[in-house]
This record gives structure tokens, C-alpha cells and sequence, in this order.
């Protein structure tokens, strides 16, 4: 039996923060998952420590992920070792992924446990903004990068793709100056000014003055897609329902797709449909599972 080379391929499948339904975001559980459940890629946000250390966490605080509390950007590399970053998921690790002091990950940390998975794989790094350090957090993630044998014409470090991801354009504008333009993804989201303004506990003035900065970065945003400045499209799945015009003239322009955050089996078809090429999801061996049922040819 013959494969028909001219089928549509199934998209590449990032996990998003790792495996982060089974495992506690970020963490050196949540990646050997992934790369146990086969996903193509993993995805990570930065931050700078104090100490100048490239850290793998979303928020600017500690808040939500771990027993500590305040801006990242105070703490050194060594204060944060001492937190527990794990627990608040309430999922046991298994002695094969690691201590609970052993979850917190930094930049060369994660590469290391990519390279050890015997096969190529992805790995996209979101760099979040605002950031008390601006554009030398990019600066710093290429040192690390350079540092650890990185090659900016392939963006490739061993067997480890890279891609870089933002939501703010000078940090994508910036990155250029470094790195192709393929291996640059703009994401965009729509603005959600009840979320600013209830959610993030902001009042109306405040609220409304943030919303109208988010909506200029949006803005600038989609203009960095329309002419062609980067390879890569990164709108949340709410964005590709709401806004298919743009979708198309994208994907038409030659944009590749990555499209977060695609977790059911509604949104995953939605993607395959549309063609988009990359998927960023929580549960990767689900949605592997859907699309391989889906296009039994593979990739």
C-alpha cells in the first residue's frame, strides 16, 4: 500500500508549558511528559532572575506557580531553587522525572532535556513582556542560546529546533536583527477589556488606559503579519474563530500557523481543517491520538 505524498500533512504539535494538564506548568515533569507523549515541540516563556539567569515560568510573579511570592525579576536563580513549584498542581511525580526540588528549570536546563530525547524536536520560547530588563531579555535568551552551540541560520541547536515567540513587537522587531524571520513568530489575541478590568483587578480608568495600549500592540501587531516580517502567526484559537478573514489572507501571504491554546476536539479539527501547520495544546498525546485517527498518513 502506497502513501499518497500530496495529502495534506497533520499539524506539528506543541505541548504548552509541557504537558501541563498532567504536570505542573514549566517543569521538568510537565517536558519528559511531552516527549513521552510524542509531542513534535514544547513551548516556554522566560523571564530574566536578577541575577540574570533565563528562567521557565509565565507569570511575571510567583504567585500562582509556586510558595513564593512577588516579581521574579527580584529573585536570584539560587532563591528561586528553594521554592516549590510543583505542588500547587496536586500531581505526584514519578521518581523518573525528578525531586520536587528538581522541577524548576532554566533555559539550559530544558535544552538539555530535549537533547535527550533521541529524535528531533521543537522548541518555541515565548519572551514576556513587559519586562522590568526590556529588550536584554531577548539579548540574554541569545547568549544563552549562543552559549550552548546555537546556530542562527538554522536555528538549530543539536537536534533542537528553535523558534522564538512575542507579543510585543519591538521584542519581535529586535529579535530580527538576530534571527531569521522564519524562526519569528508574532502572536496575537483580541483584547478583552471586561478580563483587564474585572479579572486583573483594574479600575475602569486604569483598565481602559491598559486596554487601549494592548490594543495598539495588537494592532502593530497584525501590521508585522500583513507585510510579511515574520514566518510565523501565533493567534489564540478565540482569534482564529472571530477573525477568519485574516486567517486566510495569512495563510495565503505564506504566514505559518501556531496556534494556541487548541485543546478540544472541536478546536483541534477546526485547525487541521484550515490547514494550520502548528498547534500548541496541554495534552499533546490526546490530540496526537485525534489526529493521527484523522490522517492515518502521518507527517
Amino acid at each position: 500500500m502506497t502513501t499518497d505524498e500530496s495529502a495534506p500533512q497533520r499539524p506539528l504539535v506543541f505541548a504548552h508549558r509541557g504537558s501541563s494538564a498532567a504536570f505542573a506548568e514549566h517543569t521538568r515533569a510537565a517536558y519528559l511528559q511531552a516527549l513521552a507523549d510524542g509531542a513534535d515541540g514544547v513551548e516556554c516563556d522566560v523571564h530574566l532572575t536578577r541575577d540574570q539567569h533565563v528562567v521557565l515560568l509565565h507569570d511575571a510573579n510567583l504567585d500562582r506557580t509556586s510558595d513564593g511570592t512577588g516579581p521574579v525579576a527580584e529573585r536570584t536563580l539560587r532563591e528561586l531553587r528553594h521554592l516549590d513549584v510543583s505542588s500547587w498542581k496536586g500531581a505526584r511525580i514519578p521518581e523518573a522525572y525528578g525531586a520536587r526540588t528538581e522541577q524548576l528549570l532554566t533555559l539550559p536546563e530544558l535544552l538539555d532535556i530535549l537533547r535527550g530525547a533521541g529524535r528531533p524536536v521543537k522548541l518555541a520560547i515565548e519572551l514576556k513582556h513587559p519586562s522590568p530588563y526590556q529588550l536584554k531579555l531577548e539579548d540574554r535568551v541569545l547568549e544563552v542560546l549562543r552559549s550552548e552551540g546555537w546556530d542562527p541560520k538554522s536555528s538549530s541547536v543539536d537536534n533542537v529546533a528553535v523558534s522564538f515567540m512575542s507579543f510585543s513587537p519591538d521584542s519581535v522587531r529586535h529579535l530580527l536583527s538576530s534571527v531569521p524571520p522564519e524562526y519569528i513568530c508574532q502572536l496575537v489575541d483580541d483584547v478583552d477589556i471586561r478580563a483587564i478590568r474585572g479579572g486583573l483587578g483594574f479600575g475602569m480608568i486604569t483598565g481602559g488606559a491598559i486596554a487601549n495600549l494592548m490594543r495598539a500592540t495588537q494592532a502593530e501587531g497584525e501590521r508585522i503579519l500583513d507585510n510579511g516580517e515574520v514566518g510565523l502567526a501565533g493567534p489564540g484559537i478565540e482569534y482564529v474563530r472571530r477573525h477568519p478573514a485574516a486567517v486566510q489572507r495569512w495563510l495565503a501571504s505564506g504566514r505559518r500557523f501556531r496556534v494556541w491554546t487548541v485543546d478540544s476536539e472541536q478546536d483541534v479539527a477546526l485547525c487541521a481543517g484550515l490547514g494550520i501547520q502548528e498547534i500548541t495544546t496541554n495534552v499533546p498525546a490526546r490530540v496526537l491520538s485525534q489526529l493521527q485517527v484523522a490522517s492515518p498518513q502521518g507527517r
